[in-house]
């Protein structure tokens, strides 16, 4: 286990040095380390951190529950939904379309919908910080889409689950369905409704007997979410949304992040080590074919998303490119298709696929004045492109890509400054002082 958490250390500090986000690192640890690659292997059996894998995994869903604000939707109003929406119908349709066609079957196709459609919140909001454009106006609708994306995937969780959970009959699907919808319709209307009762319950002054209670409720709820035919992740997501809007919200969101981040790691490098590099060449036109119809569909989405906020090429740029990047739900996808005993080329070729645009994602978005000037009307200068605001992120992405790069485990996962980026960027959403301030700290590039 030490040698484990070492190992993602030492990897993750190298990959700061140029840019790169913790989560491929990680993983790739877990594929150099693990017993099917020749030389020192640290963990003989992945499934001897399953425990702890599973635990890294609710951390992760419940501090995205924290972070979740419904609020923000509604103060983005119909622009903010329909960007949302428009991403999610190009990229997940696309997706889908694209599982059908690969022909590995329909439980398959539902899965591939879901780890090529939504993009990783936690690289995003890496990009952001490492890239400054915290103040910049596209942020609105990159974090609108990230929220609309949020609901898509409790609701996508819910009904996956009975079809992996492989029912015998179309009625049995139904009944598992309508079990797992009922107990996420109770979490919702708890967490809409019960926050006061539920925040007294969980109020401690201590924050050893605060840490105990929320993740104590964290883990239980996640084990009943699975009885109840809901994925443990699901689970730990509501239970995040209940607590994130308490009295004690903000001192949880603080605490957890070293559990997070741990566990986390430990998440990752399971599902390395669960990789057989040896099944990756068969899987290789796939990815390659995944990766650039991603990145179609997201230079689409961008644009889209640009237009109904009535932005430049500059914007639609970043936008793209900021949310290109795919990480911690595709992996929570492949462990889900692997314990459903779905084929077993999706395990390698969502690593691959995730790999390779967990790397290319935050290099692209430091990089996006090149798209900016390949859209149409880009013989424009970057600078008449950026909704403005008389900034251009991507103008100055790839001077920035180093600046923010942090030197430790948690740089894959948003981290303590990024409590202040939550603030700024709920800010974004209603032209609120706080968003004019950050933006004043950015040089012009």
């Amino acid at each position: 286990m030490g040698g484990a958490f070492l190992a993602a250390a030492v990897l993750a500090r190298l990959g700061s040095r140029i840019g790169l986000p913790t989560i491929p690192l990680f993983i790739l640890a877990g594929i150099l380390l693990g017993p099917h690659t020749p030389g020192v292997v640290l963990v003989s059996d992945p499934h001897e951190l399953a425990m702890l894998s599973a635990l890294g995994l609710v951390l992760l869903l419940f501090y995205l529950g924290l972070e979740f604000r419904l609020d923000d939707l509604k103060a983005g109003g119909r622009k903010m939904a329909l960007a949302g929406g428009a991403y999610l119908a190009l990229n997940v349709g696309a997706a889908l379309g694209f599982g059908f066609a690969l022909g590995w079957g329909t439980s398959e196709a539902l899965v591939l919908a879901g780890v090529l459609g939504i993009s990783s919140s936690a690289i995003v909001t890496k990009v952001l910080l490492d890239l400054r454009r915290i103040g910049n106006p596209e942020t609105k609708p990159i974090l609108g889409i990230i929220v609309v994306e949020d609901i898509f995937l409790a609701l996508y969780l819910a009904a996956l689950q009975p079809i992996l959970s492989g029912a015998d009959s179309v009625g049995a699907a139904v009944l598992d369905g309508g079990k797992a919808f009922g107990f996420l319709l109770l979490l919702a209307l708890a967490a809409r409704y019960g926050t006061k009762v539920i925040g007294r319950f969980i109020a401690a002054r201590d924050n050893e007997l605060l840490v105990i209670s929320f993740l104590g409720v964290a883990v239980f709820v996640a084990g009943v979410s699975e009885w109840f035919g809901v994925a443990d992740a699901i689970g730990a997501f509501m239970v995040g949304l209940m607590l994130g809007n308490t009295t004690s919200g903000s001192r949880i969101r603080k605490l957890v992040h070293p559990l997070r981040d741990a566990f986390g790691a430990i998440f990752f490098f399971a599902f390395g080590l669960s990789i057989n590099p040896g099944d990756l060449p068969v899987v290789l036109w796939p990815v390659l074919a995944a990766v650039a119809l991603t990145l179609l569909m997201n230079v689409i989405a961008g644009v889209v998303a640009a237009r109904i906020f009535g932005f430049g090429n500059g914007p639609a740029a970043n936008i793209s490119t900021t949310l290109l990047a795919r990480g911690e739900f595709a992996l929570i996808l492949a462990t889900m298709a692997a314990g459903a005993g779905l084929d077993k080329r999706l395990a390698p070729f969502i690593a691959g696929y995730v790999l390779l645009l967990a790397v290319l994602g935050p290099l692209a978005a430091g990089r996006s004045h090149w798209l900016a000037r390949i859209l149409p009307g880009g013989a424009r200068r970057d600078g008449d492109d950026t909704g403005g605001s008389g900034e251009s992120g991507g103008h100055r992405g790839a001077d920035d890509q180093g600046d923010g790069g942090g030197d430790g485990l948690t740089d894959g996962f948003p981290t303590h400054p990024e409590d202040k980026l939550a603030n700024d960027l709920a800010d974004g959403f209603t032209g609120a002082p706080g968003a004019e301030a950050s933006r004043e700290k950015v040089p012009v590039g």
